[in-house]
C-alpha cells in the first residue's frame, strides 16, 4: 500500500468488496438487501411459530436451533457487506482493524462450525428415528437434545478460536487490500509471507475438522438410514423418510460445499474474484434455501405457522 493509505490505516485492513465496479454496487445493495431481508424473514417466523408451541419433538427442536444459527450467521456477515455497497467515496473499499477482522472471522467461523455439528447431529436423530423407532424416544430425550445443541455451539467455538489464532498468528505482509467483503480465512491465509505450504497446515488443518468428520458422519448415518429403507414394507412410510432425509443431505451438500471448494485448496489455486464470488453464494444464497428446503417442507412446522399467521383459520 502507498504511503497515503498507511497514514489513513497505519494498523488494519481494507476490505474491497465490489468497489472496484461502482455501477454494480446499487444492484448489488438491492439484490442482497432483499435477499437478507426475505431470510431474516423466514427464520423469524419459524422462530415465532415454534416459540407458540407448547411440546417440539426433538427434530423441530433442531430446525429451531438451525433458523437461530442462520440469523447469527447472517447478522455477522450481512450488515457490514450492504453497508459497504451502500457508503458512497470508498473507492478502494472499507478499512477494518485487525480486531475487528479477527472478531468477524471467529464469529463467523464459530456458526458455520455450529452448524456443521447440527447437521451431524440431526443426521444421528433421523438414523435413531428410522433405524430403531421403537427406542426412539427413550433414546432421543430432551435432555440429550439440549446437550447437542450446546455441544454443537461449543465445539464451534473451540475450533474457530483455534483457528483464528492460527491465522493471526502467520505473519502477512505485502498489500492490506482483501478482495472481499469480510474478513475470511482464505483471504488472509493467501495474504501471509509463506514460502510453503506447510506453514498452513495448522489452519487448513482445523477447517478439516470443522468440515469433514461432520460430514462423514452424516453420510455413514445416511447410509445405514438407506440400508433400512430398502428392508422397510410401507411405501408411504418409506416416502415420508425418504423426503426427510433427502431435505437434510441437500441442506448438508449446500453448508459444506461452498467452504469445502474455497477453504481445502492450495495457495497455487487461489483466485481472489472466484472467491469473493463463492462467498457472495454462501453468505447470502444458502441461508435463504435452508428454511425452504427444509423447515417450510415440514407439516408441523407449517401447521404451525398457519396457526401463528391466522390463529382463527388455525382453530377451525
Amino acid at each position: 500500500m502507498d504511503s497515503r493509505s498507511n497514514a489513513t490505516m497505519p494498523c488494519g485492513l481494507l476490505l474491497q468488496g465490489f468497489a472496484e465496479s461502482p455501477h454494480l454496487r446499487p444492484v448489488l445493495f438491492l439484490l442482497l438487501l432483499a435477499v437478507h431481508l426475505a431470510t431474516l424473514s423466514g427464520n423469524l417466523l419459524i422462530l415465532v411459530a415454534m416459540a407458540s408451541v407448547p411440546s417440539r419433538p426433538p427434530l423441530l427442536l433442531f430446525l429451531c436451533q438451525l433458523s437461530a444459527i442462520e440469523l447469527c450467521y447472517m447478522l455477522a456477515v450481512v450488515p457490514r457487506s450492504l453497508a459497504q455497497l451502500a457508503s458512497p467515496g470508498r473507492g478502494r473499499g472499507s478499512p477494518i482493524s485487525f480486531l475487528g477482522c479477527a472478531v468477524q472471522m471467529q464469529m463467523f467461523v464459530a456458526l458455520g462450525g455450529a452448524e456443521c455439528f447440527l447437521l451431524a447431529a440431526m443426521a444421528c436423530d433421523r438414523y435413531v428415528a428410522i433405524c430403531n423407532p421403537l427406542r426412539y424416544a427413550a433414546v432421543v430425550t430432551p435432555g440429550l437434545c439440549t446437550r447437542l445443541a450446546l455441544a454443537c455451539c461449543l465445539g464451534g467455538l473451540a475450533v474457530s478460536v483455534g483457528l483464528t489464532v492460527a491465522v493471526f498468528n502467520l505473519p502477512f505482509c505485502g498489500s492490506r487490500l482483501l478482495v472481499r467483503f469480510f474478513g475470511d480465512i482464505t483471504v488472509l491465509l493467501h495474504r501471509a509471507c509463506t514460502q510453503s505450504y506447510a506453514e498452513e497446515l495448522r489452519p487448513l488443518g482445523a477447517g478439516l475438522v470443522l468440515l469433514l468428520r461432520p460430514s462423514v458422519l452424516i453420510l455413514a448415518s445416511h447410509g445405514a438410514i438407506a440400508a433400512a429403507l430398502s428392508r422397510l414394507r410401507s411405501p408411504r412410510g418409506r416416502r415420508k423418510a425418504a423426503s426427510t432425509c433427502a431435505s437434510h443431505l441437500a441442506v448438508t451438500f449446500l453448508h459444506h460445499g461452498c467452504p469445502t471448494f474455497t477453504y481445502v485448496r492450495p495457495k497455487a489455486s487461489y483466485s481472489p474474484r472466484q472467491y469473493r464470488t463463492l462467498a457472495l453464494v454462501y453468505t447470502n444464497v444458502t441461508p435463504l434455501l435452508y428454511p425452504l428446503i427444509y423447515s417450510l417442507r415440514n407439516r408441523k412446522i407449517t401447521a404451525t405457522i398457519r396457526r401463528v399467521l391466522s390463529p382463527r383459520a388455525g382453530s377451525v
